[in-house]
């Protein structure tokens, strides 16, 4: 595996936030809670805002290419904002927490990690994910997870497959006292 593009991953410039719903408020709380001290652009079609952020409607519309994207998106479209983040310069993406329909498993889940890994690879964007809880680098200020615990900046890096591990291991972690340099869910592994 190559190491091209971790660093847009965990010590982005800039990050664009593409979800709605549940997942996409959490997401907001939690980047800008987080202390990243880069623009947060979030793309949402139905608010003018998130949070105190202009929001805006498209990735074209977006007045710079962002080191990193958390998209939380119906499975459809990763393809296609995939291809369109990597054309305006996108280095990473991560895609958390995707609502998978039941329907979508076996030959159609194999076809669409094909077709995401097929709109990044021209333009050599790294992918976190799908399926995933996300990513914390807390002396980064990058929360881009659905944790409800904001990890103790420390030297110790943990990844894990598992959201919910990655989750319970977090929450023991805090409770004792034990900080994390990095946590981050693989997810699917696209």
């Amino acid at each position: 595996m190559s190491v091209r593009n971790l660093d847009a991953l965990f010590r982005p410039a800039s990050i664009a936030l593409i979800a709605d719903g549940p997942v996409g408020a959490v997401l907001a709380r939690n980047l800008f809670a987080g202390g990243f001290h880069g623009p947060v652009m979030p793309v949402t079609r139905g608010a003018r805002s998130v949070g105190s952020a202009l929001a805006y409607p498209s990735v074209s519309a977006l007045p710079m290419a962002p080191d990193l994207a958390v998209i939380a998106a119906p499975p459809e479209t990763l393809p296609g904002l995939i291809a369109e983040l990597g054309g305006r310069g996108t280095r990473a993406v991560a895609i958390v927490g995707t609502d998978r329909p039941p329907a979508v498993k076996g030959t159609e889940s194999a076809r669409l990690r094909q077709a995401m890994l097929d709109a990044a690879r021209p333009h050599l964007l790294r992918i976190l994910g799908p399926d995933g809880f996300g990513l914390m680098v807390p002396h980064h200020g990058v929360n881009a997870s659905l944790g409800h615990v904001v990890p103790i900046p420390g030297d110790l890096a943990f990844v894990s497959q598992s959201g919910t591990v990655a989750a319970a291991v977090l929450d023991r972690a805090t409770r004792r006292g034990i900080g994390f340099s990095h946590v981050v869910s693989l997810g699917g592994k696209a």
